[in-house]
Formats: structure tokens, sequence, C-alpha cells
């Protein structure tokens, strides 16, 4: 298994890529707007203020997660690094995999850094997260990170070059983040109504930032705003193995996403 030798050699890339550092730039002004927004209430339970620091977490971390990691898989083939390292004894498998544990260090690594800055702004200015408000945005982010890297590869894997990983992954992140609302209610006003609660409940599925979400807003208590379309997911998130739950679901995704990608860069 090469997996721990290509995740060396990604985070040296990684951090070599100007394109991190601009996302790093970008992160971290992105982090102090969320600083100025929990000055104004406290991350206490599930409020205006909390619904609006997750959904612009929501806007920026899978776009970055996917430009970043599918332009460097695209990258190996546009360069013909990949077309090198296959002559050795090496699978696709831990190529990808490889891809993936150093893309997911250097994306975290970003994230931990703007969140520190801001913490640091906040303590300077009085006006600080609270260390289990920290923790809270650093889960949610790093879930998004490791659950749309998945979907990156697969993009990754899937184009040709750095323009149709470009268009796909602004395609994916419109149709994920942006749209998804609006098309699932078009969709769902065609069904019978009592297939509307078991549809929408399983199309959550197929959305990672969807279910990330209901996840946390329902760990800070906010559960009762999805409605009673949602009273089984509270149920099971707010039981001892909701986390299990939680976890055993993102695995699920990330392995599905991870075998895709595997046979689309095989075909390639």
């Amino acid at each position: 298994m090469h997996i721990h030798l290509i995740a060396k050699r990604e985070v040296t890339f990684g951090f070599r890529n100007p394109w991190s550092y601009s996302f790093l730039a970008l992160f971290t002004l992105f982090s102090l707007g969320l600083l100025v927004i929990q000055s104004q209430s406290f991350l206490d339970g599930y409020t205006y203020s909390t619904g609006t620091m997750l959904n612009l977490i929501l806007y920026l971390l899978p776009l970055m997660t996917m430009l970043l990691s599918a332009f460097s898989l695209t990258a190996e083939k546009e360069e013909g690094n990949w077309q090198l390292l296959s002559t050795y004894a090496m699978t696709s498998t831990s190529f990808l995999f490889g891809k993936y544990a150093g893309q997911a260090i250097v994306l975290i690594t970003i994230v931990c850094f703007g969140y520190g800055l801001s913490g640091v702004a906040g303590v300077l200015l009085g006006k600080s997260f609270s260390l289990a408000a920290l923790l809270f945005l650093l889960v949610f982010s790093v879930s998004i990170i490791l659950l749309f890297l998945g979907m990156a590869m697969m993009i990754g894997a899937l184009s040709k070059n750095r323009w149709q990983a470009l268009t796909m992954g602004v395609a994916v992140w419109f149709f994920l983040i942006l749209a998804w609302p609006t098309l699932l209610i078009s969709a769902l006003s065609f069904v019978p109504y009592t297939w509307i609660k078991p549809l929408l409940q399983l199309a959550t599925f197929f959305n990672p930032a969807e279910f990330v979400r209901i996840f946390s807003v329902a760990r800070l208590g906010g559960g009762s705003i999805f409605g009673p379309e949602y009273y089984k997911w509270m149920y099971w998130i707010d039981s001892p193995l909701g986390d299990v739950l939680f976890v055993a679901l993102s695995l699920c995704w990330i392995a599905v996403t991870m075998y895709i990608a595997k046979i689309a860069w095989e075909r390639r």
C-alpha cells in the first residue's frame, strides 16, 4: 500500500499550490466575518445568527473543497504524472485514497488556521468564540470537507481536464447548495401526498450538505424548524446512537463516492 507516500506527496504539492493560499486568505477573511456575526449573538443553541453562520459555511467550503481537489486530480492527467506513477506497483485505490488523505490534511489545515486566527482576533477584541462554539464550527466544517472530498475525487476522475472539472464542480455545487430546495419542492409537487415524506427523507441521503446541516441544527436544539417530515430523524439524532449513525452514514457516502471515482479513474 502506498497511501501514505501519495498523501505525503499531496500535502507537499498542496502547500505549494497558489490556489491553496488564495482559499486560505478567503477562508480567513470569511471566519473573521463569522466572528462579527457571532459577536452579535453567542452560539448558544439554534438562533438566526447560528443558522446564518452554518449557511455561510455551506456556501464556501463545498465549492472550495471540490475545486481544489478536483483540480489536483485532473492535473495528474494533464501533466502526465499518473502515467509515470502507474508504471510502479501501485493500485489506483491506493493512489486515490492517498490523494484524499493529502487533500484532507491541506483543507483541514486551512480551516484550522482561519478559525484559529479569528479566535485570537476575538480574544484581543474581547468578543471571541467560546471553545465549545469553535469546536462545533470546526467539526461541522471538517464533516463538510470530508464528505465533499469524495465527490471532488469523483469529479476529478470523470473530468478530462481542469476546465471540465471547473464546470462540473460549479454545476454540482449549484445543484446541491443553491438549487436543491427549489428543485426538491418542485419535484415533490408531482408525487402523491403519502409519498412526500419518505421521498424527502430518501433524497436527503443524496445531499451531504443537507444531512450534515440537519444533524448540526438538531444538535443545537433547532430540529423543529424542519417540520414533522423529519420527526424520526430528530429521534435518532438525539438518541445515544446518533453520533454513531451519523459517522456510519458519512463513511457510507465517502465509500460510495470513492468507489465511483475508482471505477471512473480506471476507465480513463
